[in-house]
């Protein structure tokens, strides 16, 4: 049995930050397997300095604390149909988050930036004529719903990107841009995986009802779904993509 949804992404255009490896990639090949002319965005200065597949895939390369290049990169586009605001990390600068300097720099990098970003594409995303308008998600993190001391930037940023992802529905609905979020849990990515050791692995995976780690393929599916017209009538909203984590 097939029970797996397909889409027809021509003539959209996308841009996705960070969609050079894990849930960004991702995202990106999805996009452009399913026709999307799709922009993306790593801090490396070209595409093949990942050794990963962007074929077809436009490279900009970007640092999100960087306001001229975000201002910049924003004025390339005079129409977009797609925003994913996926980059973003932990520990930004390598600077411990509950250090004022490493909590703002972590901010500036997963909230700050996302913010600037898509503020400045606001003209670009109202200039969509996709029939369900134009579609903006972020990323979110189950930091938002439990406590990890180890990166409180990190939690107070994505909680802050929810925060911001309501705001814009409402601000920008009138303007036919719908504005989500998808709250990724325990998924097997770059990022996470020094985390990940076995013993920490297994008591997620105990406490998770579905029974395993989330993949990027898993938290990719919700936010393309988004991204459709099939979703047209969804603004404001979060979707969660934990295995039941929450719940538990």
């Amino acid at each position: 049995m097939t029970a797996r949804a397909t889409y027809d992404f021509s003539g959209a255009t996308a841009l996705v930050t960070g969609g050079t490896s894990g849930i960004g990639h991702a995202i990106v090949t999805k996009l452009r397997d399913a026709g999307a002319a799709v922009t993306t965005t790593g801090r490396k200065p070209q595409a093949t300095d990942y050794g990963i597949d962007l074929d077809g895939i436009t490279y900009h390369q970007l640092e999100l604390t960087d306001r001229t290049g975000i201002q910049g990169l924003a004025a390339e586009f005079s129409t977009l149909d797609i925003l994913v605001n996926n980059a973003g990390a932990i520990f930004a600068g390598g600077m411990d988050e509950s250090t004022p300097d490493g909590f703002r720099a972590t901010v500036d990098l997963n909230l700050f930036g996302p913010f600037e970003l898509t503020t400045a594409l606001h003209g670009a995303l109202a200039g969509s004529t996709s029939p369900g308008g134009a579609s903006v998600v972020g990323l979110s993190s189950l930091s938002t719903v439990r406590a990890v001391p180890m990166v409180p930037a990190y939690g107070a940023a994505k909680s802050g990107v929810l925060a911001t992802t309501r705001n814009f529905a409402m601000k920008w609905g009138p303007d036919k841009i719908r504005v989500n979020a998808v709250t990724a849990g325990f998924i097997d990515t770059p990022m996470t995986s020094p985390e990940l050791v076995p013993d920490y692995i297994a008591e997620q995976v105990a406490r998770t009802p579905l029974g395993r780690l989330g993949n990027p393929e898993d938290v990719a599916d919700a936010v393309i779904f988004l991204c459709t017209d099939n979703s047209s009538f969804i603004t404001g909203s979060v979707v969660t993509v934990d295995g039941g984590y929450c719940v538990s």
